[in-house]
């Protein structure tokens, strides 16, 4: 299900990519309008090959490798933010160098997170029972990575690294007033960071009210929302989108839910949410049925990586949410993310294998499937009836003789 819901999504991600890209570049004049289609294929093949090697021996090499994961995404974070080295898109310094390919650091350091915060809560658990020993492991790292990521400015990502490390630190059983604390001190620097940088406070009213300033602010939740709702139920066709081509800003990455919505309608949008509700599924089940602690946290933060990401770009195109730079997993054109992403889906099959293994090797004795070997299991529980009836009638006579 996993597999089969995942392959589905890069499908519909190959070609939403391409009708959301294809007429614009073809208007000003750049090649023949299948770059980014191209550009998603191939990097798509080189993010499934990582998948596969994950599901094969992802967990224990990553584990193996996590702490210079963690610091190399990190020291990949500093550089980003010096002139020369970071590119800067958009008023956001979040990518390595020009290119086809800019690595963007925050996406790796998702990633590193997670596994370093299910290396330390699953080796030291009983350090969360305080709020000290739960800042001291997790809270440091986290914070340090979330300062790091919030001065790009980057605040989606910010957002969604802070709902990965709850989500995991829920799992671990840490305390939910700890958790509170931590949400009362996160209220109040969102709230200083908005008071700070302009650009934000225009982001949280055109959020309210985005047809107040529907040509500045608001521009792109408003054409956003037109095309969702230009596409009805049923959609206008695949490549028949007019929101894409003189409108919708970032169609391709962003916002490339509002493409679906007006080509496919509420029929396509349905079908994505529901993909991404069976990962979202199956990796709570491998979470459920993890062997260990660490398997058990490592699936919750994989899972949350997804969803929550999922989530806040969903509710960003719905105009539930303020707009933040987050693409939709597996869909939008994001070559890190998608990487990153797939990464992920390895792991969560390679801890599915583990499980599977570590229940062979627990329960032995397995469902006979053939006729042949159910025959053989029926005669040899009969054998053990008549093995043991007579001892146990004998016990019992010679207990009522005694009485």
């Amino acid at each position: 299900m996993l597999i089969t819901a995942t392959l589905c999504l890069i499908a519909i991600g190959a070609v939403m990519v391409y009708s959301a890209s294809s007429a614009r570049n073809l208007l000003a004049g750049a090649g023949d309008g299948t770059t980014y289609l191209v550009r998603y294929v191939g990097l798509g093949l080189i993010a499934l090959a990582a998948m596969h090697v994950m599901s094969r021996h992802g967990v224990e090499l990553l584990r193996r490798f996590t702490p210079l994961l963690l610091i190399g995404s990190f020291a990949a974070l500093v550089l980003v933010l010096i002139p020369g080295v970071g590119t800067e898109v958009n008023g956001a310094r979040s990518w390595l160098g020009p290119g086809l390919f800019s690595p963007q650091p925050s996406e790796f350091m998702k990633l590193a997170l997670i596994l370093y915060m299910a290396q330390v809560l699953a080796s030291r658990p009983r350090q969360l029972e305080t709020f000290r020993g739960m800042m001291s492991p997790v809270g440091l790292v986290a914070g340090g990575a979330c300062l790091l990521v919030i001065v790009q400015p980057d605040t989606g990502t910010t957002l969604v690294i802070v709902a990965i490390v709850a989500s995991v630190l829920i799992v671990a059983g840490v305390p939910m007033k700890y958790l509170g604390y931590c949400a009362g001190i996160g209220l109040v620097l969102l709230i200083f960071l908005i008071l700070l940088q302009p650009y934000q406070q225009e982001r949280m009213t055109s959020f309210l009210d985005p047809w107040a300033d529907k040509g500045g602010s608001g521009f792109q939740s408003v054409q956003g929302q037109i095309a969702l709702g230009s596409g009805g139920f049923f959609g206008v066709g695949i490549g028949q989108s007019v929101q894409k081509v003189f409108y919708l800003p970032e169609a391709h990455t962003d916002f490339i839910l509002a493409v679906i919505g007006e080509e496919l309608g509420l029929l396509g949008v349905t079908v994505v949410i529901a993909l991404f509700g069976l990962i979202v599924w199956s990796g709570l089940r491998i979470a459920r049925s993890a062997s260990d602690r660490y398997a058990k946290l490592l699936a919750t933060g994989l899972t949350a990586l997804i969803s929550c990401q999922a989530i806040l770009n969903i509710f960003v195109v719905l105009g539930m949410a303020p707009l933040t730079g987050v693409p939709l997993p597996f869909v939008s054109y994001g070559p890190t993310n998608l990487i990153v992403i797939l990464t992920a889906v390895g792991l969560l099959l390679n801890l599915a294998d583990r499980n599977r293994a570590y229940v062979r090797l627990v329960d032995p004795e397995r469902r006979p499937t053939t006729s042949a070997q159910r025959d053989r299991a029926s005669a040899d529980r009969d054998r053990r009836r008549r093995d043991g009836g007579p001892r146990g009638a004998g016990a019992g006579s010679r207990r009522r003789a005694a009485g």
